[in-house]
């Protein structure tokens, strides 16, 4: 029993080290109704707090809100210009050692894609 506490102990202290690994930029391309279009993100975790930037469609960077990780799970949204009006994005990804796998959508068409670690 007490060699079961401490695996289980040792899975949950794990987690944090695991959620460290998002820091840093991650690059990919999304498939819409229009082509290809470049996706980039540069992460920085604190403990369960995720922070910072997003590849906007005119080349700006703008700052992530809402960040939260939780395990291998990450969350969080933009808010981009779009023609003039703000739009706010929300993504989900799940993360693994070189990838995330990032789920969003707009304007109710879900779009999936992949980041990679530089």
């Amino acid at each position: 029993m007490k060699l079961l506490a401490l695996v289980v102990g040792v899975l949950l202290a794990a987690t944090p080290a695991f959620a460290a690994d998002v820091d840093g930029k991650w690059t990919g391309t999304v498939t819409t109704p229009m082509g290809e279009a470049p996706v980039e993100f540069e992460f920085k975790a604190d403990g369960s707090t995720l922070t910072g930037t997003a590849l906007a469609p005119d080349g700006s960077h703008v700052a992530i809100k809402n960040g939260k990780i939780d395990g291998d799970t990450i969350t969080y949204s933009a808010t981009f210009d779009l023609g003039g009006m703000s739009f706010d994005f929300t993504y989900k990804g799940i993360v693994s050692k070189n990838e995330i796998k990032v789920t969003t959508e707009v304007l109710g068409m879900p779009f999936e894609f992949v980041v990679k670690k530089n």
